[in-house]
C-alpha cells in the first residue's frame, strides 16, 4: 500500500512533464517568434516595430517560403531533397538564358522554368522510388548533375538581360503598398495548404508519411505519390529561382544555393508550429517568418553576419529536437 501510494505522485510529475512537452512541442516555435519580435522591438523601438520594416520582412520571406513550401511536400512524405537550391540557380540561369537567346516572353519563361523544375522533380522521384537510392544520395547526385547543367547553359558567367525592366517589376512593382512577392508567396501558400489538406492527394501524401506500407495496403500507389512530391518540390524551387533572378535582371550558376538551408531550417523549425513534429504548410510559413525577423533583427540590432548562421543553424536543431522529444514525452 505505501509504495503504491509513493508511486503515486512519480506518475503525476512523469503525466504533468508529459503535458507539458507535447505543449512546448506545439506552441514552442510561436514563443520563439514572439520573443524575437519582444526582444528587438525593445532594442530597436524606432526601427523594428513599423509598418515598413513588417513589410520589408514579409517581402524577405517571400522566396525562402515559397522553396520551403516545395520542400514540406517532400518532408511530409518521409523523403528529403537536397538539389532544390541547385534547381533554383538552374531556373534562374535557363529563365534569363531563354529570354536572352529564344527571346521568350516573361510568361513563357516561367512555363518553361516550371517545365525544368518538373523534370528534376521527376528524375529525383524516378532515382528514389524505382532505383530505390536513398533520397539523401539520389538528391544530393541529381544536384550535382544539375550544377553541371547550369555551368553548361551560362559557361559559368551570369546571364543578365539586355533590358531587364520588365523583368525588374515582378520584384519592384508594389499593389496597395506591398511588394508583388509578398501576393505571390500569399497564393502559392493558399494553393499548397488546399493541396495537402484538402485534395486525396495531400491525404494520401500524409498517409505515406505516416506509415507507408499501411499506406501502400489501403490501396495509396505510394510510388507515385513520391514521385509527385518531389515534382511539387522542385517547381517550387524552379519558382523561387525566377523570382530569384527578377531581382537583379540577371542569374547567376550558385544564386539558389543558399536557399537549401534556409529551406531545411524552416521547415523542421514549423514542425513544432501546432502540431507535434508533423510538417506543414501553415507552420513552414511561420518558420520562415521566424528565421527572417531573426535576420532582420541582427542587422537592426548590429551584430555580425556571421550571426546569422549560428542562428538559422540552432532553428534547425531546435526545430528538430523539440518536435522528436514533444513526440517521445508525449507518448510516454
Amino acid at each position: 500500500m505505501t509504495s503504491l501510494m509513493e508511486n503515486e505522485p512519480t506518475a503525476e510529475v512523469a503525466k504533468s512533464n508529459a503535458h507539458f512537452f507535447e505543449w512546448f512541442g506545439r506552441y514552442g516555435a510561436l514563443l520563439v517568434l514572439a520573443a524575437l519580435i519582444t526582444v528587438t522591438s525593445i532594442l530597436a523601438p524606432s526601427t523594428f516595430p513599423t509598418v515598413d520594416n513588417a513589410i520589408n520582412i514579409l517581402n524577405q520571406s517571400a522566396l525562402s517560403a515559397i522553396i520551403a513550401m516545395g520542400l514540406t511536400f517532400v518532408l511530409v512524405t518521409g523523403e528529403f531533397d537536397l538539389s532544390i537550391g541547385n534547381t533554383a540557380s538552374l531556373a534562374g540561369v535557363s529563365a534569363c538564358a531563354l529570354m536572352v537567346s529564344a527571346d521568350l516572353s516573361i510568361p513563357m519563361a516561367l512555363v518553361a522554368i516550371l517545365l525544368v523544375g518538373a523534370v528534376v522533380g521527376l528524375v529525383n522521384g524516378f532515382v528514389v522510388t524505382y532505383m530505390n537510392v536513398s533520397a539523401l544520395v539520389a538528391t544530393l547526385g541529381v544536384g550535382t548533375i544539375v550544377i553541371g547543367v547550369n555551368y553548361m547553359i551560362s559557361d559559368g558567367a551570369p546571364v543578365a538581360l539586355g533590358d531587364p525592366d520588365a523583368f525588374l517589376e515582378i520584384t519592384f512593382g508594389r499593389f496597395l503598398g506591398i511588394p508583388y512577392p509578398v501576393y505571390i508567396m500569399l497564393a502559392i501558400a493558399a494553393l499548397l495548404w488546399w493541396l495537402l489538406n484538402r485534395t486525396v492527394l495531400g491525404q494520401s501524401m500524409q498517409a505515406v508519411g505516416g506509415n507507408r506500407v499501411a499506406a501502400e495496403l489501403s490501396g495509396i500507389r505510394v510510388d507515385r505519390v513520391r514521385v509527385i512530391a518531389f515534382v511539387v518540390c522542385s517547381m517550387c524551387a524552379a519558382v523561387t529561382g525566377f523570382l530569384l533572378a527578377s531581382r537583379t535582371g540577371s542569374a547567376a550558376v550558385s544564386a539558389g544555393d543558399t536557399y537549401l538551408l534556409s529551406a531545411f531550417a524552416a521547415s523542421f523549425f514549423g514542425s513544432a508550429v501546432l502540431r507535434d513534429g508533423q510538417f506543414h504548410i501553415l507552420g513552414t510559413l511561420v518558420g520562415v517568418i521566424t528565421v527572417s525577423v531573426g535576420f532582420n533583427s541582427i542587422a537592426l540590432i548590429g551584430l555580425e553576419t556571421y550571426w546569422q548562421y549560428f542562428f538559422q543553424g540552432l532553428l534547425l536543431i531546435l526545430g528538430v529536437g523539440v518536435g522528436t522529444l514533444a513526440r517521445r514525452r508525449a507518448a510516454a
